[in-house]
């Protein structure tokens, strides 16, 4: 592996990870995940939604995009510190966890008292404070889409737009299926290639920021990490 591709390979595994954590929390607190569950799953119908507009997208702009797939499925194990600024101003920080394929730990600092974990097909979500736990299927989440085992940037999910100026490059996402669930934008450095930010806007409209740092690849992670915690009957 080369010096050059190492930084890409840990930008773009801390990208997957925190970014899926954006998007299936955004900006919902556990109340309103328990208030969704128990009101039941409001899911996007195939076919019902008005398809996504693709964006127009050069050679180049495919090449960028080729290289994102690649090294997003180079990466099978990554752990790191994010800070989060969520819609209202608030900020929190916490470390994530991740392996390929399918499970994801992201533990945010105390007196935060959340907590979510992905394993066995679900994403389990506590609020220790509420003492409430929510449970969502992750094949109805966009963290389902980026946990598997090949990771892809088409199909399941559509490249809205997509910018490369003053040494950035700006790519906007959305699901196939289900647009009018959100948006995620990322933000990377050209040289070396590298995120820098990201931001997830829900059906909402709200706004969530996340930054990483102290960001390792390929790490051991010890066993239990994706423990699923205890689940309602």
């Amino acid at each position: 592996m080369t010096k050059q591709m190492k930084p890409a390979l840990r930008a773009f595994a801390s990208f997957k990870c925190l970014l899926l954590a954006g998007l299936v929390l955004g900006n919902i607190s556990g109340a309103q995940l328990a208030q969704a569950q128990k009101n039941g799953p409001q899911m996007s119908v195939p076919g019902q939604e008005n398809a996504p507009e693709a964006a127009v997208l050069s050679k180049a702009d495919q090449t960028w995009l080729a290289r994102i797939e690649q090294t997003l499925n180079a990466v099978t194990t990554f752990k790191a510190r994010m800070q989060q600024l969520d819609a209202e101003g608030k900020r929190t920080t916490g470390t994530v966890w991740m392996q390929r394929p399918g499970q994801m730990r992201l533990a945010y600092d105390a007196p935060t008292p959340l907590l979510l974990v992905a394993n066995d097909g679900k994403v389990v979500f506590r609020d220790n404070e509420l003492d409430q736990t929510t449970v969502i299927p992750m094949d109805r989440t966009p963290l389902g889409l980026l946990l598997r085992q090949n990771v892809r940037l088409s199909g399941d999910v559509t490249v809205t737009g997509f910018s490369h100026e003053n040494g950035l490059l700006e790519v906007s996402l959305v699901r196939t299926a289900a647009p009018g669930d959100g948006s995620l934008t990322l933000v990377f450095y050209q040289t070396p290639l590298a995120l820098r930010s990201w931001s997830v806007v829900d059906a909402q409209g709200r706004e969530t920021r996340v930054t990483l740092f102290d960001v390792h690849d390929g790490v051991s992670i010890p066993a239990g990490t994706f423990t699923l915690p205890a689940q309602p009957e």
